[in-house]
């Protein structure tokens, strides 16, 4: 059955690409969006229902209006976006950070969110029927910040910010918006928890992570809820993880 269209930004590896094959297994017409083209291809190839796979790089603001056009003359429409494109930055004193990582990771994090949002809104409000839905990746840095990590946290929690006024202003168009954090699912982001992650404390040490499958069964959750239903903020995370508590 079709549950409608849904567009996944950094789709090609890790949460991105396991929401994008849920979706699909689930019955919905997925776009699978990264700046690898070669993995992305491997994921729609992976998907159970039509898929369509477009390189964009989130930040651009062409590049978002092609992926969105892309989409809507393949599927005539756009039911659902899950704003998943990140990045990080090394975990270094903020003086010794590069200002241009801090503008790339801006750039992808939460203007590129912000860009994905605005066109999703434009294609959403004139669609028929009217409406939509839009799920932001806000990670667990969006409540706590870990340490050297100035330019993700930041921008994680802007994504909160905006989740919230789009949420708002989503209202009177029947767009809904919500946001998921993430703890800890196992991805190529995540392979350093194996080998040990800087603490609050100063120390090295490993941390547990969850199969990034759950994660997908959250998004696929959030998606399929009725249109006057919203989860606006939700976390699933590793439960060993130190997010909770001292420390």
């Amino acid at each position: 059955m079709n549950k409608g269209v849904a567009i996944i930004t950094g789709g090609g590896t890790g949460i991105g690409r396991a929401c994008a094959i849920a979706l699909s297994d689930a019955g919905w017409k997925t776009v699978v969006c990264g700046r690898r083209r070669e993995l992305l291809d491997e994921v729609a190839a992976q998907c159970a229902a039509d898929s369509l796979a477009v390189t964009a790089d989130v930040s651009a603001p062409e590049q978002v209006d092609a992926l969105f056009a892309a989409a809507t003359d393949r599927f005539g429409r756009v039911d659902l976006l899950f704003n998943n494109a990140g990045m990080g930055t090394r975990p270094v004193p903020v003086d010794e950070l590069p200002i241009d990582d801090w503008m790339a990771t801006v750039g992808v994090n939460l203007t590129g969110s912000w860009l994905c949002a605005r066109a999703a809104f434009a294609q959403m409000k004139r669609q028929q029927p009217s409406g939509g839905r839009i799920i932001n990746n806000g990670s667990v840095s969006a409540q706590t910040p870990r340490p050297n990590s100035s330019p993700y946290t930041a921008t994680k929690h802007a994504i909160t910010g905006l989740t919230k006024a789009l949420s708002l202003e989503g209202r009177d168009h029947g767009i809904t918006v919500g946001q998921i954090d993430v703890g800890n699912a196992e991805s190529p982001l995540t392979a350093p928890m194996a080998t040990g992650v800087p603490q609050a404390d100063g120390t090295m040490r490993t941390e547990p992570v969850m199969d990034v499958s759950n994660v997908a069964k959250a998004v696929l959750y959030m998606a399929e809820l009725p249109p006057d239903t919203n989860v606006l903020t939700m976390t699933v995370m590793a439960n060993g993880m130190p997010l909770v508590g001292r420390g």
